[in-house]
């Protein structure tokens, strides 16, 4: 957890205490995954795994990884295999520039704030079945020491690239106004019992 994260106006009592806990503490990343279930207990009266809502797949970064309360169970399910926004966001990476797969991976993370992070067992299977279709070429830096392999996007992917866009741009703008309609509903309601 990064001790300087500026507070956000809009973080709950569970996200401020968090933060507030972890501010002090520079500990290996198997102490701060412990301190993390320890604070969801003391708050929550259970582990992450064994609550019944956070406890299914959705949430299993919040059970595992090394920074805790860093990773966005919404933000995964939009990139991940089910959401399947991924592969459009390498598309449009390698339109921006040749990329190897550790790169694109670092720029996922980048952009998602931390609070998604992909692997090298999602990134490359999916630039290997990308080249097989023709939407991306790669070749390797050194091909006597096949150290890094750049991916660059092929005319052909850059003409998927748009289409993809052009059918996925009012559905996401759809899903964003629906996460605030829901986001408006779900705490409306919570601002009207807390009103004098």
């Amino acid at each position: 957890m990064d001790p300087n994260r500026k507070k956000s106006d809009d973080e709950t009592a569970f996200w401020r205490g968090w933060h507030d806990r972890c501010r002090s503490r520079h500990c290996p990343p198997h102490e701060m995954r412990e301190l993390w279930h320890r604070y969801f207990c003391e708050f929550l009266g259970k582990e992450p795994k064994e609550h019944w809502f956070f406890g299914g797949r959705r949430f299993k970064g919040w059970h595992t990884t090394s920074k805790p309360g860093l990773f966005n169970p919404l933000v995964g399910l939009m990139l991940a295999k089910g959401g399947g926004l991924l592969p459009l966001l390498v598309l449009h990476l390698l339109e921006r520039r040749p990329c190897y797969g550790n790169e694109i991976m670092k720029e996922i993370q980048e952009r998602t704030q931390g609070r998604w992070i992909t692997n090298p067992g999602v990134i490359y299977p999916m630039l290997s079945f990308m080249e097989q279709r023709g939407l991306v070429e790669g070749s390797w830096e050194d091909e006597t020491r096949r150290t890094r392999r750049f991916y660059r996007i092929t005319q052909r992917g850059s003409e998927e690239l748009a289409q993809l866009k052009d059918v996925m741009k009012p559905r996401l703008m759809e899903a964003s106004g629906i996460l605030q309609s829901l986001l408006d509903e779900l705490y409306s309601v919570e601002d009207l019992r807390s009103a004098p």
